[in-house]
């Protein structure tokens, strides 16, 4: 196809990595199949073949076919366009927000889900900085430390997962948040020195914010339960609470009061023993001026 007298290139998979469907995610598929068939049906309404209906919304036609078969993830732009070349009113636009549920791996579905309904949220972490403080650069660096290291396509899936659960400082009424951070997870230059420096400001950004509560642990405090790895609780409205440990309750999430009670007690002597939220964030200040 022809704009302005130049070749337009449509896009194909290898242009959108990390929109396939999880296969392992039932729902995933239902919504996705769903979504496909109605675009199915829209398009063969109107009279459009496949190839037609992709030059007009800048894909090629196998990526027409696979979405519509329930193969792909369509992108929200994807959907804005086809719902303009279909004149759907509207209909096929609406369905973005069933796709953006979609997006990401059930297991990051479900965090964010508990965490969007969560009053308040513990967090004690003696490895890396919690998703929920990352900065985009900080979180693509790290994904990449791992071994063996991913396909390309599921880093970029898994940072668009994590950074889509910070949705949680934009909610009102504002949970408390509360943050217990080694020392050495502050020290390490995780992506090098601008982006290692660019995440120490964020932290301190964060910081202010009325609802979150940042604490450094010092590296000579060995002194307490935390040698064990994380600790992590949400607590509801209702007055539940889940959270989990890494070396307690072979690591799994649990809700009876019993062990609500270890983990509580646990992270409350955390707490006692880390340096104030002043005295934290003076901290981070120091180690930025030294960077």
């Amino acid at each position: 196809m022809s704009v302005d007298g130049e070749v337009r290139r449509l896009k194909t998979e290898a242009d959108e990595p990390g929109w396939e469907v999880d296969p392992d995610d039932d729902w995933g598929l239902a919504v996705i199949a769903t979504v496909g068939r109605q675009l199915k049906l829209r398009r063969e309404a109107t009279g459009m073949r496949a190839a037609e209906f992709g030059e007009a919304v800048g894909y090629g036609e196998d990526m027409v076919y696979k979405i519509e078969s329930g193969k792909r993830i369509p992108r929200p732009e994807y959907l804005d366009m086809a719902d303009e070349v279909l004149r759907a009113g509207g209909l096929l636009a609406a369905m973005k927000e069933d796709v953006k549920k979609v997006r990401y791996p059930k297991k990051v579905r479900d965090l964010a889900q508990m965490e969007a309904k969560a009053v308040e949220l513990l967090s004690y972490g003696n490895h890396n900085l919690h998703g929920l403080l990352q900065t985009k650069e900080y979180a693509w660096a790290l994904l990449r430390t791992r071994r063996p290291v991913n396909p390309e396509d599921q880093l970029e899936q898994a940072l668009a997962a994590r950074m889509a659960r910070k949705a949680i400082f934009d909610r009102a009424p504002a949970p408390e948040l509360s943050f217990v951070l080694e020392e050495t997870t502050l020290r390490r230059p995780v992506g090098g020195k601008m982006v290692w420096r660019s995440q120490l400001e964020h932290l301190l950004e964060v910081g202010q914010l009325p609802n979150v509560e940042i604490q450094v642990m010092p590296t000579d405090r060995w002194n307490h339960p935390g040698t064990g790895g994380r600790i992590q609780a949400l607590k509801f409205e209702d007055g539940t609470t889940v959270g989990r440990m890494d070396d307690e309750f072979n690591g799994r999430p649990v809700h009876d009061p019993r062990q609500v009670r270890v983990l509580e007690l646990r992270y409350g002597i955390i707490r006692a023993e880390a340096l104030t939220a002043r005295e934290s964030l003076a901290f981070v200040e120091q180690l930025v001026g030294e960077r």
